[in-house]
């Protein structure tokens, strides 16, 4: 198999109708690595509207328990990628982060915000970074895919092509980005939790590598330091050089799925889709717990 064979079977698809395989194609045989790195770049953009960090914030979720919210989310996003949405373990995913929004006033503005990232964020990174940019046939298949998993999470107003989540996502973020002092400790946690994947000694460059990547807005919002223009350009520049590396490799031969990232922890033993997220308790505000037994009919997971 030659290094665009698999592109080429995704442009035989028809991003109208086979946009859950061109997607799936794409996450998992063209692109993993950087749509990983891509999506935790989009966590930190929707941490800087404040109305989503402060929350995150109150709940202490993500601040507290870090890799546990870090690891669920990734895993329930990957068990609609990996199986589909009418599977079994598709169903149980969405239903399982329905149950963890009601449980929230969260507005639909910033649900759709959120949903904006994952179309917008990982085509722009791919676009710097990646061993080639996503293709339009791709951008619309990945735009369709977002569009069906938003309305079954009870989006509303939802783009209808990359171009409309682009521009949905520019206009919220220049009017809604903005320092709040709960995203701002969200964030650290965050950073602090991926400086946590590397030996210790590595924190420092992990943080600054990852400060490196973000542009102005976002570090406005957080108050971040400025990195260092040097710094910058290494980071930058590091990662441009490692997608022409990556463009010298011959393809992927098997799926890599969320689930088999190394930075995915919680987990060892394996995982009931059912049992991921929080479980909020009646009459305590939405006050979560994790969920103490594995639910009827959840699907088993191998480990990580």
């Amino acid at each position: 198999m030659q290094r665009y064979d698999r592109l080429r079977e995704i442009l035989r698809l028809d991003p109208d109708k086979d946009f859950l395989a061109i997607y799936r194609l794409t996450a998992t045989y063209e692109f993993p690595w950087d749509l990983g790195r891509a999506l935790e770049l989009a966590l930190f953009r929707t941490f800087a509207v404040p109305s989503i960090g402060g929350l995150l914030a109150e709940t202490a979720e993500f601040t507290d328990r870090t890799q546990r919210r870090y690891d669920d989310t990734a895993l329930l996003l990957d068990a609609i990628v990996e199986h589909g949405f009418e599977s079994d373990a598709g169903r149980t995913a969405i239903r399982r982060v329905n149950q963890m929004h009601r449980s929230y006033d969260i507005s639909n503005e910033d649900m759709r915000y959120v949903l904006c990232t994952f179309v917008v964020v990982p085509a722009r990174w791919l676009d710097a970074y990646g061993w080639r940019p996503l293709t339009h046939h791709e951008r619309r298949a990945s735009a369709h895919y977002y569009a069906a998993l938003g309305g079954r999470l009870g989006i509303t107003d939802i783009p209808g092509s990359f171009e409309e989540f682009e521009s949905t996502l520019d206009a919220y973020e220049e009017a809604r980005f903005g320092w709040d002092e709960g995203a701002r400790k969200v964030a650290d946690s965050t950073l602090d939790l991926m400086a946590s994947w590397y030996p210790a000694p590595l924190a420092p460059a992990v943080r600054g590598a990852s400060l490196a990547l973000m542009d102005e807005p976002l570090l406005d919002a957080f108050r971040f330091p400025r990195p260092h223009p040097q710094v910058r350009r290494l980071v930058r520049g590091a990662l441009r050089l490692r997608g022409r590396a990556v463009r010298l490799l011959p393809p992927r031969k098997g799926p890599h799925y969320g689930r088999q990232n190394p930075e995915i922890k919680s987990y060892p033993g394996g995982y009931d889709v059912g049992g991921l997220g929080t479980f909020p308790v009646p009459g305590s505000g939405g006050c979560p717990v994790p969920h103490p037994r594995r639910p009827a009919g959840a699907e088993a997971q191998p480990p990580a």
